[in-house]
């Protein structure tokens, strides 16, 4: 389990800056009119959703065999991991927000698909990964991954 604890919080760091990289280089071809490249820009975007999905499997992992996490609720119910603000960030929070965030990356990644101009394109991603990263910011347990 330490191991996997281990794997995720590094895999974070990695999610993270892929997942600002995709997001400035969607922002940046929005505004600067850009045309959406194959070698470029969908590499860097279907990196990111592939990224953002291997660290969502991992904390799956995580989740279903860590005290923390499952096994939380299980231990002191519900209404004691509520009543706990770090419990419930672990145990409910930080597992429902970044499955939310990796559904609206990948909702984006789906949508810009189906365009053809290169604005489109970039707007999709960079609305949907941005709010997608905005969430797995808010609701990342800080006090005990800097630790």
């Amino acid at each position: 389990m330490e191991i996997l604890q281990t794997v995720h919080s590094y895999l974070a760091y990695v999610a993270l800056a892929v997942l600002f990289i995709a997001v400035a280089n969607a922002v940046l071809g929005l505004f600067g009119n850009k045309i959406f490249t194959m070698e470029k820009d969908l590499r860097i975007s279907l990196f990111a959703l592939i990224i953002c999905h291997i660290q969502l499997l991992v904390g799956l992992l995580l989740y279903f065999v860590s005290t923390s996490g499952f096994k939380a609720i299980q231990l002191v119910g519900m209404e004691g991991v509520t009543s706990n603000p770090a419990a419930r960030l672990l145990a409910l929070e930080h597992p429902l927000i970044n499955i939310i965030a990796v559904v609206l990356i990948t909702i984006g990644w789906s949508r810009h698909k189906k365009y053809l101009e290169g604005n489109k394109k970039f707007r999709s991603i960079a609305v949907f990964y941005g709010l997608g990263l905005f969430l797995i910011l808010s609701r990342i347990p800080w006090g005990q991954w800097l630790n």
